[in-house]
């Protein structure tokens, strides 16, 4: 029988929640796995916080992706006219399609972003760790944020994609305002982001489609299957898709890591005294507070129960994966962070057929960059333990906006 006063209930996302998210799901775990909640917008969605019921929600085909019709839906609620055609644009990747678009642009994805070319970038990412790591052990104290964890991957995805990095500053600030959690001011930023990022993207398809050269994107332009291709339209949205994915969740893998572990200085000694630990220290700094707090948005496409509560049809829903990798009915202690237990089964990736396709280079990128940092600084400690730090407003991605560290 289905629960009704999960349906009933209302909870809310305010300020306090971006700073601790799993305090509050905590509390809603109190109430069951899954929740209604009101968002900064004033929408109220559906949030699934249980592991098993996330993981069911994740590769349940009534839960449904395609954004045009997500628009749709969330504009009626809020009973105001559409989203900005380039919004819109921008996110018609295959994250955001259901199959057979999702099988088709997926295939079309694999055949360029390959795990030989992947693994072929080890050499470059190692030398780009090392240079910042040199920079850094000139100073007595950085924002790990600025001069590492972000710069790493932004520069290994700039490299891998063919964009400039001397934009870098630029597709940032588009990023940051277009993953931001829409409120009251925020919206008036998303339209001159979402037309400055197509804009610019734009181009620089049309520059791979006149002048080919030996990168991801132009592997995207080439890409063919018995004729067919990307249009011009997809290349934008999957550049855009693989340029944000490709460096904030990586950035996010590095930053809330090093985080948790210096405010644990045992388990940032103990892992200094056994870094062939690193890899499986990964998989728990996934779990523990991974890059990810909540999947993009679901619809259903008809009612659906997770839980015993049932969702009607036509409703939004968010797998949050922070609450799910924290549920303890699935791990063990699920609120402490273990370097040295072996976690199995998180869901920061994602699962089912979104399951994220660049978790090979995200697990290579942290990989090396946990290994070198321990190595090169075992002393490195929080410049003020005391201070919590300032943390995105997103939904979308769990990440500090700065890291202040002593080196020596």
């Amino acid at each position: 029988m289905a629960d009704t006063t999960a349906a009933a209930r209302v909870e809310s996302i305010e300020a306090d929640f971006f700073a601790d998210p799993h305090a509050h799901y905590r509390r809603w775990r109190a109430d069951g796995p899954v929740h209604r909640v009101r968002f900064p917008d004033d929408v109220v969605r559906w949030v699934v916080i249980g592991y098993a019921e996330a993981r069911v929600a994740l590769a349940d085909p009534r839960l449904r992706k395609d954004i045009a019709h997500i628009d749709g839906i969330v504009h009626a609620k809020r009973g105001s006219t559409p989203s900005d055609p380039n919004v819109v644009a921008l996110l018609s990747h295959m994250l955001s399609t259901d199959p057979p678009a999702h099988t088709r642009l997926r295939k079309l994805v694999n055949k360029a972003f390959t795990a030989k070319r992947v693994a072929a970038l080890r050499p470059r990412i190692e030398q780009i760790t090392a240079s910042l790591l040199d920079a850094m052990a000139e100073r007595d104290q950085v924002d790990l944020m600025d001069e590492f964890a972000n710069p790493l991957p932004v520069t290994v995805i700039c490299e891998l994609l063919g964009v400039p990095y001397a934009d870098r500053d630029d597709f940032q600030t588009w990023t940051r305002a277009l993953v931001t959690v829409a409120g009251e001011g925020e919206d008036d930023e998303r339209p001159a982001a979402s037309a400055a990022m197509v804009a610019y993207l734009a181009n620089l398809v049309r520059a791979k489609q006149t002048e080919p050269a030996d990168d991801l994107l132009s592997q995207l332009v080439l890409a063919d299957d018995d004729g067919d291709r990307l249009t011009d339209r997809e290349l934008v949205s999957m550049a855009f898709l693989l340029l944000v994915a490709g460096h904030e969740t990586t950035v996010n893998l590095i930053g809330n890591g090093v985080n948790a572990l210096l405010r644990r200085p045992e388990q940032w000694r103990a892992l200094c005294a056994d870094p062939a630990g690193v890899p499986a220290a990964i998989e728990e700094f996934l779990r523990f507070d991974g890059p990810v707090d909540m999947a993009t948005v679901r619809y259903t496409a008809e009612p659906i129960t997770l839980g015993g509560t049932e969702i009607p049809a036509g409703e939004l829903v968010y797998v949050a994966l922070a609450a799910a990798n924290r549920d303890p009915a699935r791990f063990a202690d699920a609120d402490t962070l273990a370097v040295d237990g072996q976690p199995t089964g998180h869901l920061a990736f994602g699962h089912g057929i979104h399951f994220c396709v660049g978790a090979p280079l995200a697990r290579l990128e942290a990989e090396i960059a946990y290994t070198a940092l321990l190595r090169r600084f075992p002393d490195l400690r929080l410049a003020d333990a005391a201070a919590t730090g300032h943390w995105q407003t997103s939904t979308l991605i769990r990440g500090l906006l700065e890291l202040p560290v002593r080196v020596r």
